[in-house]
């Protein structure tokens, strides 16, 4: 941010200086040219009048000597001409009557006109300068003295004079920047640091708070923030506290319940008391599910920090009890994940988003193998791109995580699965597919997985198995220490 501000800055500091500076670089070459025209027509002006004597004398030779000591002192080539254009009287170095310059100036010479000023010399133009002075008046010219000035040192002062504006304009611009970057530094460190704390409470961190610093209108912003995330935190430990409170308290009532309905046993002696006293076990035994799983949600949305996981020792605590349920349940699992794969998810997350996924597959797929595999892919993590799972050509060697890569988890089934309407709704809470209305659960378990998944800086997808089935996908980033 600060350097895009410097970056608009400058420029605009440069124009400023540019603007001011080049009227002065203009004035400083008009009055230079100016001055060296007026000294130039003093001295062909002085040469008229001698000459103008000397002609009418016949008595020229002072006249000679004056002008070659003007040009050995000057540099200057001088030459009295007669309207003819015979020289009558040069320098050692006569003037090139030929060129464009010198003819235009003796044509207005011999027509009795004084000459105009010149064009401003620039530093760029080689061009000399030309005076022309008629010798009489009117019609009466009887010659003209001529000046051919060669202008290099007319161009190098004003050079010069250009090179002690432009380090007088240099001097304040550079001042400026200099204070402009504290300034600017001061003015945005508090922007910097409330998009910090913005950053830092989108990824999770609800005690971060923005520090109240720099002008007036950016101290009240950081005041309002602070005290947005304080409402908003509060509101989510109030939430979440309930839930809790909520789940606990409701536990003792309702093993009460329970322990009521079964005793009523005993004392219910017709087919239809009993029939009613099993539906009332299995609804308080469904209801102590549901308390389960919000206490269980309430744990997993509080995982809010994020660290790499390695796969091989989080699958070694798990897979024993995955084989068990298996067992039971009479599907064939098999795991396949490359080892020392590590990605970045919530500590203790990922191991209960496995479980939950595991035991759905082995509860409600209604198949008899199930899979946990995994791939590493290299580049950015893209939740929107296509992953690739059981049934396609995988890698499944130990490739070296790249930074900036992800790592996509699969539990695969080969059940009955869900159409797409059914994956699309699957996620959010409390739905329950119509073939398992009948089977214990609450529906909160996938979206609470999908969640927690997010939460890490990945994506939790729902992908049709080949060649039927459930592909569960889980894309988690890769450490960037990794590799």
């Amino acid at each position: 941010m600060l350097r895009r501000l410097l970056t608009v800055l400058v420029p605009l500091l440069v124009a400023l200086a540019v603007a001011l500076g080049l009227p002065l670089a203009v004035a400083v070459a008009q009055r230079e040219t100016q001055a060296t025209y007026l000294d130039r027509l003093a001295d062909v002006g002085r040469f008229a009048s001698l000459a103008e004597g000397a002609l009418a004398s016949g008595r020229t030779t002072a006249l000679h000597d004056e002008l070659v000591r003007y040009d050995q002192l000057y540099g200057i080539p001088v030459a009295l001409v007669a309207p003819g254009g015979r020289v009558l009287l040069a320098s050692r170095t006569a003037p090139d009557l030929s060129a464009p310059a010198v003819a235009s100036g003796l044509t207005a010479a011999f027509a009795g006109y004084r000459p105009d000023a010149p064009s401003v010399v620039w530093p760029w133009r080689r061009t000399p300068m030309v005076v022309a002075e008629p010798v009489g008046r009117d019609s009466e010219v009887v010659a003209a003295v001529v000046t051919v000035s060669p202008t290099d040192r007319l161009r190098a002062d004003v050079l010069r004079q250009w090179g002690w504006l432009a380090l007088a304009g240099l001097v304040p611009l550079l001042a400026v920047v200099a204070v402009a970057w504290p300034v600017s530094r001061w003015v945005l460190r508090p922007v910097r640091r409330l998009d910090e704390a913005t950053a830092a409470v989108a990824g999770g961190a609800l005690d971060t708070r923005a520090e109240v610093t720099g002008p007036p209108e950016l101290r009240r912003l950081a005041t309002s923030f602070n005290t947005m995330i304080d409402v908003v935190g509060r509101a989510l430990r109030r939430q979440r506290a309930f839930v809790s409170d909520a789940s606990h308290q409701l536990r003792n009532p309702l093993a009460s319940l329970r322990l009521a309905v079964e005793n009523l046993g005993p004392h219910i002696t017709g087919e239809e008391g009993r029939e009613a006293q099993r539906l009332a076990e299995e609804e308080a035994e469904e209801l102590g599910r549901v308390l389960d799983a919000l206490l269980a949600a309430t744990r997993l949305e509080r995982a809010e920090a994020v660290e790499p996981v390695e796969l091989d020792g989080l699958l070694a605590a798990h897979v024993p009890g995955w084989r068990a349920q298996a067992e039971r349940a009479g599907v064939r699992l098999s795991v396949d994940v490359p080892e020392g794969l590590r990605v970045l998810a919530p500590p203790g997350g990922l191991g209960s988003v496995l479980d939950e996924l595991v035991g759905n597959g082995l509860r409600l797929s209604g198949g008899s193998e199930l899979t946990v595999s995994a791939r590493v892919a290299t580049g950015p993590v893209d939740p929107e791109a296509p992953t690739a799972g059981p049934g396609r050509p995988v890698d499944l060697g130990t490739p070296a995580p790249v930074p900036g890569g992800h790592a996509d988890l699969h539990v695969t089934d080969n059940g009955l699965g869900l159409t797409e309407s059914e994956r699309a709704a699957a996620l959010r809470r409390f739905w329950r597919s119509p073939r398992h209305q009948n089977v214990p659960g609450t529906g909160l378990g996938l979206a609470i997985c999908a969640e927690l998944v997010a939460a890490a800086g990945g994506r939790l997808r729902l992908e049709p198995a080949d060649p039927h089935g459930l592909d569960v996908v889980i894309r988690l980033p890769l450490p960037h220490s990794a590799g």
